[in-house]
């Protein structure tokens, strides 16, 4: 990632640490960022002039219902630890992101999304309650009745307005370890979006790579991935394929070669001309599987690809001079995504900063006060990041959300490294915003809580 900081951490292990830790922070007058796993591509979770918070050991399941699929977790549950705890029992995470390794505090604090947002909303539409435990020394329990406002607010919240302690959460019940994969390759990005529309009502998941280095007539092409689950019954031995075993990501590639090594042989391809060649041939690869008959993959497996190769991160730079990756996604409503996110495309080429991975879904609304969904579509665009081309990268940024703004769009935070505070007051509603910054005045009264992200995009002068 193309972000860091320095800061003190401090690791609770109990709510009653946790609440000695905000009442150190405030006796001492430093700042306070709540950190999981680390998993936010930006700067959510750091805090360069104060303390981090990390609250990873808390991660007792307190209560799991073989019965309802509810679950009830401590803040450092990472979806990891969820899925391998519940799946025997036929259940998985309704919602989870591309990777397993983010805390459920962290995944509600920025309200995740997977690839059947279209279907079943974020993981903040599958919480039932929570607690959070406020700067000022509340301990509140809310739900969509009790104490609505900061329930709306602190999923998606990033950590401002108090930290989760207990997160009570619905599950899926599913009848095998196995989803139903074929695929789909795309001509354009017009063709990508009416084939998922189209399949929006009768799939489970639908997520799109985009070769971003296509032009002219084929700008825009692609790859879908289109899954389901098995109904019960369908498949002959769900004992078998609702295991922990059953799911395991493999360790090597065709059983010789170290996955935990890939990243050194991503290096070798990981500029213009080498990414160019692999989105060449992962689209023309796409032909031919989408030829093939639809496969059976495991839930993790379909759902955590970026679990696939550790590490992979390390392939975009290791060393100090070597800044590493941002990713740049917006949501955009359908009546404005096609010709935005072309225009999008046509000037990243026209920049001669062409993403190295495009990734596109469908998504639905949700009543959270600063989600990033909007009933459309998001783009995911990941660029290397380079000393010599940083500059012209985070204005090509700014032109782009530029772009999205003029098109009704958002953005989301857990990816977020170059927004400024005036994309925010255009991108999000004003009344949530000042809405907002009101709990955050009444819960957190001497601005406790701080991060990076927040200082940079809502202009809060560090204490």
């Amino acid at each position: 990632m193309a972000a860091g900081s320095h800061a003190r951490v401090l690791r609770p292990r109990s709510t009653e640490e946790l609440a000695a830790a905000f009442a150190l922070a405030k006796r001492e007058g430093v700042t306070l960022g709540l950190r999981g796993t680390g998993n936010s591509y930006g700067d959510a979770s750091l805090n360069e002039r104060g303390w981090v918070l990390d609250t990873s050991r808390m991660n007792r399941i307190l209560a799991w219902d073989p019965r309802t699929g509810v679950a009830t977790l401590e803040p450092g549950v990472t979806l990891e630890k969820l899925w391998k705890s519940i799946l025997v029992d036929g259940w998985w995470p309704r919602v989870v992101s591309g990777t397993m390794f983010p805390t459920i505090a962290g995944a509600a604090a920025m309200n995740i999304h997977g690839k059947n947002n279209y279907a079943v909303g974020t993981i903040g539409d599958a919480i039932r309650e929570f607690d959070l435990l406020t700067p000022a020394g509340e301990h509140l329990t809310c739900d969509r009745e009790r104490n609505a406002d900061l329930f709306h607010a602190a999923i998606g919240g990033f950590g401002m307005l108090g930290a989760f302690t207990r997160v009570v959460l619905e599950t899926k019940k599913v009848h095998s370890g196995d989803v139903r994969v074929r695929a789909k390759s795309t001509r354009t990005l017009g063709e990508m979006m009416a084939y998922i529309d189209a399949h929006r009502g009768d799939a489970d998941y639908l997520v799109g790579w985009v070769d971003c280095f296509a032009r002219g007539r084929g700008l825009g092409r692609g790859l879908i991935h289109h899954a389901n689950y098995l109904h019960e019954g369908e498949d002959p031995d769900p004992r078998a394929s609702l295991t922990v075993e059953h799911q395991e990501l493999p360790t090597n590639i065709l059983g010789v070669f170290p996955k935990d090594q890939v990243w050194r042989a991503l290096r070798l391809f990981n500029h213009d001309l080498g990414m160019r060649a692999i989105n060449f041939a992962k689209y023309h690869a796409g032909w031919v599987e989408e030829l093939d008959e639809p496969y059976l993959q495991s839930h993790a497996g379909f759902a955590f690809l970026l679990d696939y190769v550790p590490n992979w991160k390390w392939a975009y730079g290791r060393k100090p001079r070597e800044l590493g990756l941002i990713q740049y996604q917006s949501f955009v409503p359908k009546e404005t995504a096609e010709a935005t996110y072309r225009e999008m495309l046509e000037r990243c080429q026209r920049a001669g900063l062409v993403p190295y991975l495009g990734v596109f879904k469908r998504h639905r609304p949700d009543p959270f006060w600063l989600t990033h969904a909007v009933d459309g579509w998001s783009f995911a665009l990941d660029f290397k990041v380079e000393p010599v081309s940083r500059e012209r990268l985070w204005k090509l940024c700014h032109e782009l959300s530029e772009v999205v703004i003029a098109a009704g769009g958002r953005f989301y935070f857990a990816k977020d490294l170059v927004l400024r505070p005036e994309d925010a007051r255009r991108a999000f509603p004003s009344d949530k915003l000042e809405r907002f910054r009101a709990l955050k005045r009444r819960h957190d009264p001497e601005s406790v809580l701080q991060t990076d992200l927040w200082r940079r995009v809502f202009e809060t002068p560090p204490r």
